[in-house]
């Protein structure tokens, strides 16, 4: 990550761990129970995907449990070869403070990237599929609701631990993206079509969220807001606690003050100088006009980006209550008004705000 109403059944977990007597609400009968988020959460943080580096047989693995959870879930398969979406990656030498070196880079063009040698092109995929809307009225519209399911791979540590699980960063996020599918399959359809999206790339750049955002599954000029799930797995004190979430960039547009007055626990990031706004896949449909947020409760834990970012660390109990409260935000965003920038809220590339 961070590339620089309610009813009265109460689910209870204790066989995971997450401490005697927590609770979490559920918000509805295809709610996610903290038992159901940590499964997927284990499978995709597992040690056998290797930490998920981008072109690696690790990430493969993931992109095929992501890819069966959409057809499980009955998504319709939106990529251009069922639900994966290829992407167009090399290994390219660029000048960096005058030494060539070589890095993950997007080719401009599939024919670009096949003028490459074979040695140097790297498999990538997004992950991706589609709930078609109920809404005749908003047939032409639709949301985009992501995760980045990437992580930083296999590198020695002084722990002796070289795997980066990246449950935190972001199987979790993705994790909330599937259940967040999941339920909205199961209920009522909503009024806009929503694709679900599981990004490639974004710990070397973006580059998963660049391509779509260049080749989207549904015209660009047609989405009507982009929502990004990024490290929900431990509670966040400065969101107000367990089940609280925070909205990068809340200020520049009216999509989280629609959330807040629906009553949901996502408030504003109470950490601007960490320019989260612009550090995750969001950002890269922000620059083209689509307001895009991305929802977080990341508490600047010291295992971000090291292998201590592992499932037995993260809250299972809080993780669900997020992922709930996300799900009724998506379902409010599909279903309202579509959200618009606030004066001086649309962010253009040379941007110095947060």
């Amino acid at each position: 990550m961070w590339n620089r109403s309610r009813t009265s059944t109460v689910i209870c977990l204790l066989a995971a761990g997450c401490g005697k007597g927590r609770t979490v609400e559920s918000v509805g009968p295809n709610a996610t129970t903290p038992a159901a988020a940590l499964a997927l959460l284990t499978a995709l943080a597992h040690d056998s995907l290797e930490g998920r580096l981008t072109g690696t047989p690790g990430i493969a693995k993931a992109a095929g449990i992501i890819a069966r959870d959409m057809a499980r879930i009955g998504l319709i398969p939106a990529g251009d070869s069922g639900h994966f979406q290829r992407v167009p990656l090399v290994m390219a030498t660029r000048v960096v403070n005058q030494r060539e070196i070589a890095a993950l880079s997007l080719a401009a063009s599939f024919a670009a990237r096949d003028s490459f040698p074979a040695a140097k092109r790297v498999p990538g995929f997004n992950i991706l599929g589609r709930l078609d809307g109920s809404d005749s009225s908003l047939k032409n519209e639709h949301i985009l609701v992501g995760a980045h399911y990437d992580h930083i791979g296999v590198r020695p540590h002084p722990s002796g631990d070289s795997i980066f699980n990246g449950a935190d960063d972001d199987a979790s996020g993705v994790t909330a993206v599937l259940k967040i599918a999941e339920q909205l399959r199961a209920g009522p359809r909503p009024r806009r079509t929503i694709i679900f999206a599981a990004w490639t790339g974004e710990e070397r750049g973006l580059l998963g969220a660049r391509w779509y955002a260049d080749h989207p599954a549904l015209p660009l000029e047609q989405m009507a807001l982009n929502l990004e799930v990024e490290m929900i797995g431990r509670p966040d004190s400065l969101a107000g606690g367990p089940g609280r979430a925070w909205l990068t960039g809340y200020q520049r547009s009216s999509m989280g003050p629609a959330l807040a007055a629906a009553g949901l626990p996502i408030v504003a990031d109470k950490r601007p100088a960490q320019n989260f706004f612009r550090r995750s896949d969001n950002y890269q449909f922000a620059l083209k006009g689509i307001v895009a947020h991305t929802i977080s409760s990341y508490n600047m834990h010291g295992d971000y980006h090291q292998p201590s970012d592992q499932v037995d660390r993260v809250d299972p109990v809080h993780m669900a209550a997020v992922i709930n409260a996300a799900a009724k935000a998506v379902r409010l965003l599909a279903d309202g008004p579509k959200p618009t920038w606030n004066p001086g809220g649309r962010p253009t590339p040379d941007s110095k705000q947060d």
